[in-house]
């Protein structure tokens, strides 16, 4: 999965990804909306929220707006329209597989969208079920750390409920069942680590790798994916190459 947050930490430095601070406050808002819909709005006793939060705080999403999000999403305000998550299965380039997770008031407008996107790029819209099989739902943390904090970071994850914990260069992942997301997060706070990524994602259980430019086809597909508004997360099947992450950085 290392190519994943490697590729991610590219997207941060380039501005590539939410490069204009609206839509980025607006995938902020929309994460905080339905946390607090789904566990109530107090962050104290909802993770999910308190995450949520704290993310938004890191971008520096103004206090007005993460408390007009809490109170639309636990029902006190009716501002805007009834939000709802959903995931559209399929394909970018080459056949790799692809979950996009979309939070949106407007399905049909939203899948028109990913459709024009998908269909440009050489990819395709699947039906629902044909490519879910291939990913499994998992708690994921992301974090930087040296040889000595992974050998901490591992004992504490294991103990925690973790599945998989992996190094690649300074960066330590950390796999586990959805169950055990608040315990890891706990573990690895309680030991003085803060991870840099931290929720609920669609891991692969089995990656398929390409040439450094079937690659960059894939990855630019991704990327005017999740340039759409109503996108919050796209995951795919792609093993990440040093090569390509070397090209997309310079391109």
């Amino acid at each position: 999965m290392s190519g994943h947050s490697k590729w991610a930490t590219i997207k941060r430095k380039k501005g590539a990804m939410d490069a204009k601070r609206g839509q980025l406050f607006t995938r902020l808002a929309r994460e905080i909306v339905l946390a607090a819909r789904e566990g109530g709005g107090d962050p104290e006793a909802n993770v999910r929220l308190r995450l949520a939060i704290e993310k938004a705080r890191a971008n520096n999403m103004p206090k007005e707006n993460i408390e007009r999000a809490i109170k639309r999403g636990t029902g006190e305000s009716k501002e805007g329209g009834a939000l709802e998550q959903v995931f559209y299965e399929g394909y970018a380039p080459h056949g790799v597989a692809l979950m996009i997770e979309c939070v949106t008031e407007n399905r049909n407008r939203t899948v028109a969208e990913i459709r024009h996107v998908l269909t440009r790029a050489g990819g395709s819209l699947g039906e629902a079920g044909s490519v879910a099989w291939q990913f499994k739902r998992a708690a994921y943390f992301a974090l930087q750390g040296s040889e000595k904090d992974f050998e901490k970071i591992f004992e504490v994850a294991v103990e925690a409920g973790a599945d998989d914990v992996t190094m690649d260069g300074n960066i330590i992942e950390i796999v586990g069942p959805v169950e055990s997301f608040k315990s890891l997060l706990d573990g690895l706070r309680g030991a003085g680590y803060q991870p840099e990524e931290a929720g609920l994602r669609m891991i692969p259980t089995q990656e398929i790798e390409l040439g450094t430019e079937e690659s960059l086809q894939v990855l630019r597909a991704i990327e005017a994916l999740e340039d759409l508004d109503d996108v919050q997360n796209v995951y795919h099947n792609l093993r990440i190459t040093d090569e390509a992450l070397m090209a997309i950085s310079e391109g």
